[in-house]
């Protein structure tokens, strides 16, 4: 055989080999991958389950402190009102005992 005639054959021979290869079926995942892609999964998940409850924890804390504002805002103006008619009681009182002597 020629030196050129080999060259081709072998040249053939490559390529067809690198066909063949290419054509096989891959193999499925093994057990560690396969695992891996459920733990990515779950933690995934888990992720988005925490991202949903802290939204949620979130809002309700931020209600939490409105409705607290609220009650404070009420009761600061309530103690005003009462100081104010105790200060209005000890004015009316002193003017009785001015008016007195």
């Amino acid at each position: 055989m020629k030196p050129a005639n080999l060259f081709y054959a072998a040249l053939a021979v490559a390529i067809m080999t690198a066909v063949l290869a290419g054509c096989q079926k891959q193999p499925e995942a093994g057990p560690a991958e396969q695992a891996g892609r459920k733990i990515d999964e779950v933690t995934q998940k888990a992720g988005a389950e925490l991202t949903q409850a802290a939204r949620e924890t979130n809002q309700k804390l931020a209600e939490a402190a409105r409705e607290t504002s609220e009650k404070i805002n009420a009761a600061t103006e309530k103690a005003g009102e009462k100081i104010e008619e105790a200060g209005e009681k000890i004015q009316e009182s002193a003017r009785e005992a001015r008016d007195k002597k």
